[in-house]
Formats: structure tokens, C-alpha cells, sequence
């Protein structure tokens, strides 16, 4: 019995996915459970198993070709006595499978389909796209009378009906075209070639009526100076990378920006990242300036709440979180990702410490799943690994703050009334100006300043 696989919505509401390597070929015999196939969604790749037994019959996609949720990726020949499917595979082949249409419904794109299919796109607060708002402008019937090209003998020009007036030749020494600059800005505007008319003023020169004529009878325009050829590329954006761009785009003209800035002194951090390192609890993970800038974070929540929720537009509610999933930006090949260690809060330092070098290990690898990119409520981003000093960072849709921080780099300093070569950063905070006000954002990123300056405060304030 032949049986066909269709790509299901993994859980993330996607609507296509792109095929990046299959596991088998045609021929091959295959178990249920088995991974037959990598998929490249919105968000990351994704293994995806086979729910039957049987013989692998045809391969459906090629490797690289962007398929739509639903359509049939591999078919596979199944016995009448083929081993039991799991009630797990079942669930996986049945309900992440989208509901086939509606009894006389017609398949989006088909022909006679009464609505395209839609599209998730990010649009300006308060336009829409508007279901056949956008027609093609008919095209300009040809005046009767007239030939293919009106403009054929570029001494005359001729309108349906009526032959324009004698053309009046230049004077002896005169050269070029004599129009005034009123005339040659409207018939720039126009889209007429001023040499290609016969001028019916004073002494030949080329009046409006006379561009107006001719731009009625579809004079030909200004030539376009051909630009020279470039070197060019075209990159499709898909994956990673559409995902991030629809987000950001939605979150920019969503949620009103505001984003403060402080420069800190941050030499008694680095020194206790250094002594960290020698600890015998964080022998086996990577000890970063970030670990304290995550653990600063999570005590400035505790203290500051508001700052961890978000703004439900459809209830006209703020959302406090009372947990917090922490997401760190991670620059990869595929673009930007943002996985979140999922209830930060509860974690010890060298239990975070573990976390934050598994997260941003397995995001550059290209192996993070949806789900550790779902459900962040704050996020850092470290622009300082790149040389910046700061920027002003977009909120991630649904989190009403992110940090972003920038490079350690030795500065002069004032200390105690002496200038000094300390270890200086700059904190960008920006934050949803509809839930976090000046005053409460103000006084997140000075309590944050403040234990990165003396992370003694991180113990006072735990």
C-alpha cells in the first residue's frame, strides 16, 4: 500500500519549510520512528521521523526546495502486515498533519480559487492588507487613427483627428531646442522628449500646448541612459533570517521604542570572572563576563517585575511573568537566533554557567529546536564580541525589555578623584515605553550597573 508523508506544522505555526538533507533514497527500507529527513523551518532545523514501516518508494522534494505545510515530501510502499504504529507517531503523522479543506473548498492557488492563500506578513500599526484592494491599472486604449509608434518622423507629430500645427523651423544659427525652463520642467514631467517635438511659438520655440499635445498622443519619453552592468547576487530570504526580519519589522512599529544608556566601570567584574575560572565548581563551563551580566539581570528582575512581561493588545492587559526565560541573541551562519535558558531564575551561577555555554554552542551549531526559541520573556544581546560599543536594540515580539551589551575596553577613569586605566562598558536598554515608564527602566539598568560595578550587590540583593 503506498502510503505518503506530508510535511506537518512542527508546532510553531509555520507555514512552509525548506528540505536540507534527506536520510534515504528510493528503495530503502525504513522503520517507524526512523529520521528520514532535515527540514529548515522559520526558526531552525528540524528532524523529522517516517510513522510507518515499509520500503521508501519516492522522494517527493529535493534537497533544497522550500515545500508548503501539507504537500506530500516522500511516499513509502507499506505491507498489510507492517509493524503496529506507536500512539506518539500516530499523534505525530495525524494532528501535526493541517486539516485538509472543507468539503467543496478549493486548494488555494488552484484555479477558480476564490482567495489567494493567506500570508503572514508584518504590516504598520493600523493599515492592513486589504483582500483585493491592489488591481492592475487597465491599459490605455490606443487612440483610433494613430500609428504603432506616434511619434514615427520626428519633425511631426500628429493627434487623432486633427494635424498639428505647421512646424516652424529654427532660425540660421540657432541650435538646439528652444523652450523656456517652465516648458522643459513640464515636459520632464511629462515624460516628453523635447528634441522630438516641431516648436509652434515664436520663432519655432515649443510651447505647453505643445508638450500637452504630445504627451496626449503618447509621445515617446526621455531615453534612460542605460546604468552599467554589476556584479550583483540575489539571496533568497527565507529561514532564520525571514523569520527574524517579519519579527523585528512587527516589533519596530508595534510596541513604542524608548532605549537608555550608561557607561560603568567594570574592572571588579572582570577581576571576579577571573577568580571564578580557579573554583572548583565551574572547573567543567566557561566563566564570561556575560554569566554576571545574565545573573545581574535575573536580580534586577526579582526587584523590578514589570520589567519581565508583556502587553496582550487583544485583552488590553499586561502580562506579569513570574518566571523568567532568559534569551541570549546568538549571531550564526543562519542568522540571528535567540534561545532562552527556561527558568533562569531558579538556576544556581555554575547551573547558569552550563546552560548559557550549551545554549549559544548548540544556536551556532544551527541545532536549536523551536521550542528553545519560544516563550523568552527578557533578552540579552552582546554587540561588545563584535568591537561595538552600543546600539539600540529591538525588542523581541512579546518581551517588554532587552540589554544590550557593550565591549570591555581599557579607558581613562576617574577613581576616588584620580584619573586610572580602568575596564569600562557601555548598557543599551530598550524597553516597551506602554509597560516600562522612564522612571522603572531607569532604575533596572542602574540596579544592573550597580552589581556589574560591585557585584557584591548581587549577593545583597538575592
Amino acid at each position: 500500500m503506498r502510503r505518503e508523508f506530508k510535511l506537518p506544522d512542527v508546532g510553531e505555526g509555520l507555514t512552509e519549510a525548506e528540505v536540507v538533507r534527506w536520510h534515504v533514497e528510493a528503495g530503502d527500507a525504513v522503520k517507524v520512528n526512523q529520521i528520514v529527513v532535515e527540514i529548515e523551518t522559520a526558526k531552525s532545523i528540524v528532524e523529522l521521523p517516517i510513522p510507518w514501516d515499509g520500503v521508501v518508494a519516492d522522494l517527493l522534494a529535493e534537497a533544497g526546495q522550500t515545500v508548503d505545510v501539507g504537500a506530500p515530501i516522500i511516499a513509502v510502499e507499506t505491507s498489510e502486515g507492517a509493524a503496529p504504529v506507536s500512539e506518539e507517531t500516530k499523534a505525530l503523522a495525524e494532528d501535526l498533519v493541517p486539516t485538509p479543506p472543507a468539503e467543496g473548498a478549493v486548494e488555494p492557488g488552484a484555479h477558480g480559487s476564490p482567495a489567494p492563500k493567506e500570508e503572514r506578513q508584518a504590516v504598520l500599526v493600523g493599515y492592513g492588507v486589504k483582500t483585493g484592494a491592489t488591481k492592475r491599472r487597465p491599459r490605455k486604449p490606443q487612440a483610433p487613427g494613430l500609428p504603432a509608434n506616434p511619434v514615427a518622423n520626428p519633425s511631426r507629430v500628429e493627434v487623432a483627428g486633427a494635424p498639428a500645427p505647421a512646424p516652424v523651423a529654427p532660425p540660421p544659427g540657432r541650435v538646439g531646442v528652444l523652450a523656456k525652463p517652465p516648458v522643459r520642467k513640464l515636459a520632464k514631467d511629462l515624460g516628453v522628449d523635447l528634441s522630438t517635438l516641431a516648436g509652434t511659438g515664436p520663432e519655432g520655440s515649443i510651447t505647453r500646448e505643445d508638450v500637452h499635445t504630445a504627451a496626449e498622443a503618447g509621445a515617446a519619453p526621455v531615453a534612460e541612459v542605460a546604468a552599467p552592468e554589476r556584479p550583483e547576487e540575489r539571496i533568497p530570504v527565507k529561514g532564520v533570517r525571514k523569520m527574524t526580519a517579519q519579527a523585528m519589522v512587527t516589533s519596530a512599529f508595534t510596541a513604542p521604542h524608548v532605549t537608555e544608556f550608561l557607561q560603568l566601570d567594570v574592572t571588579n567584574t572582570m577581576e571576579t570572572v577571573q577568580r571564578l575560572r580557579t573554583f572548583r565548581d565551574f572547573a567543567d563551563v566557561k566563566v564570561s563576563p556575560l554569566l554576571l551580566v545574565a545573573k545581574a539581570v535575573l536580580t534586577a528582575v526579582k526587584r523590578h517585575p514589570m520589567i519581565n512581561s508583556s502587553w496582550d493588545e487583544a485583552a488590553q492587559e499586561i502580562v506579569l511573568k513570574r518566571y523568567v526565560n532568559l534569551g541570549i541573541a546568538a549571531a550564526t551562519p543562519r542568522g540571528l537566533m535567540v534561545p532562552n535558558v527556561k527558568d533562569a531564575h531558579t538556576l544556581s551561577l555554575p547551573e547558569l554557567a552550563g546552560r548559557l555555554a550549551e545554549l549559544t554552542e548548540t544556536a551556532r551549531a544551527g541545532r536549536t529546536q523551536p521550542a528553545e526559541m519560544a516563550g523568552g520573556t527578557f533578552t540579552i544581546t552582546n554587540v561588545g564580541v563584535f568591537g561595538v560599543d552600543a546600539g539600540t536594540p529591538i525588542l523581541n515580539p512579546g518581551e517588554a525589555a532587552i540589554l544590550a551589551v557593550g565591549q570591555i575596553r581599557d579607558m581613562p577613569w576617574v577613581v576616588d578623584g584620580e584619573l586610572a586605566v580602568r575596564k569600562v562598558t557601555t548598557l543599551a536598554l530598550s524597553f516597551d515605553h506602554r509597560i516600562v515608564d522612564g522612571e522603572l527602566g531607569s532604575m533596572f539598568l542602574r540596579d544592573v550597573g550597580d552589581m556589574l560595578e560591585d557585584p557584591l550587590h548581587m549577593l545583597a540583593w538575592s
